[in-house]
């Protein structure tokens, strides 16, 4: 369904635990085709607020208004237990095709109809998986298969909390293609950086006490905006500080509060800003002179744990171990990419600097 005039529109929203605020007055009309992010450090209210825009849970004050035409998608991370909950219940004696012809037997794409088998072949499910029982799967095949689900749902509105958290690279790489092609609003929360220079166009930031800060752009324009306005607030040094070095250990943390930012020196002289001097911190350094090894190293072991796959194909019990193994070193791998990329980037930056 496409959506009309009206969207979601949130007026002067209120929501605290107890003494701890974690939304204050935030209003914001979502446009057709918008991507919308939210950052900020764990615990600071960005899941609450996607359950008020999904109607889960209810803000102290303020309006939330749904247009009749919307349609929302939520996914999380979290796998619920009990029926009760909804989509995201998964029931481990329910084979995995059942469990998505329960939302629908065929989804309209641009391409056309196509059929729940066909979805799930997309989402790395093959012919011969389809007929499990979802007991059967690990947990990065489940967040998979219920993040499949939500898309069958056919949402005009889709709302992801974390959806890096748990999904390999090659389930990234088609949700990514999905929210390409999505013609409709997708809203955002998540620790990676990568994915958000991916997707989004517009971020808000949760600061202290409930309040938040829009900034246009990816993570990677956010955290320029944030040091040029640092940098700025370096004019109100008095008059007779401003002659000299200052240095600002620049290690603001992203979503999540996790990611070192660059250290940045900032030279002032008569007032004026004369050199922005970007460069790796001492883990940084570290880690670009070794990464491409630890990289090689897990992919031999990836490929050794491949071949073990077919020496104990009649093995349920040690293929059990092997896939769990695997499993394991293919998140350890994931992190060892994004860091790599990340690293990248920031070299790119720095001789360019």
């Amino acid at each position: 369904t496409r959506l009309g005039r009206t969207t979601i529109e949130l007026d002067s929203i209120n929501k605290a635990y107890g003494d701890k605020i974690l939304i204050k007055d935030f209003s914001y009309i979502f446009l057709n085709n918008d991507r919308v992010g939210f950052i900020g450090c764990n615990g600071c209210g960005k899941t609450t607020l996607m359950k008020i825009i999904a109607g889960k849970i209810q803000a102290d004050s303020g309006n939330l208004m749904v247009g009749q035409t919307v349609k929302i998608g939520y996914y999380t991370q979290e796998i619920a237990t009990s029926k009760e909950e909804g989509i995201s219940y998964m029931n481990p004696e329910d084979k995995v095709i059942d469990y998505i012809r329960n939302t629908a037997e065929f989804v309209q794409t641009k391409e056309g109809s196509i059929s729940a088998s066909q979805m799930l072949e997309r989402f790395l499910f093959p012919a011969s998986a389809q007929y499990s029982r979802i007991g059967k799967l690990s947990g990065g095949e489940k967040r998979r298969l219920n993040l499949l689900r939500v898309l069958m749902e056919a949402p005009n509105v889709l709302i992801l909390d974390e959806p890096t958290n748990d999904l390999d690279i090659a389930t990234l790489t088609i949700l990514e293609d999905y929210i390409d092609r999505f013609d409709g609003i997708v809203i955002c929360v998540s620790h990676d950086r990568f994915f958000l220079d991916r997707i989004i166009k517009r971020i808000f930031a949760f600061e202290e006490n409930g309040n938040m800060r829009q900034y246009e752009g990816g993570y990677t324009d956010f955290v320029n905006k944030k040091a040029e306005r640092e940098i700025e607030s370096q004019g109100l040094i008095k008059e007779k500080e401003k002659k000299g070095i200052y240095k600002n250990s620049n290690s603001q943390k992203s979503e999540g509060c996790e990611t070192q930012i660059a250290t940045e020196e900032i030279v002032i002289n008569d007032g004026r800003v004369r050199e922005r001097k970007l460069k790796f911190s001492f883990q940084e350094q570290k880690d670009y002179e070794t990464i491409e090894d630890d990289i090689a190293k897990i992919e031999l072991k990836l490929e050794d744990l491949g071949k073990k796959t077919t020496q104990f194909s009649s093995d349920f019990i040690k293929l059990n171990e092997i896939a769990l193994e695997k499993e394991n070193t293919e998140g350890i791998l994931e992190e060892k990419m994004q860091r790599w990329m990340y690293l990248e980037e920031l070299a790119v930056r720095i001789s360019e600097n």
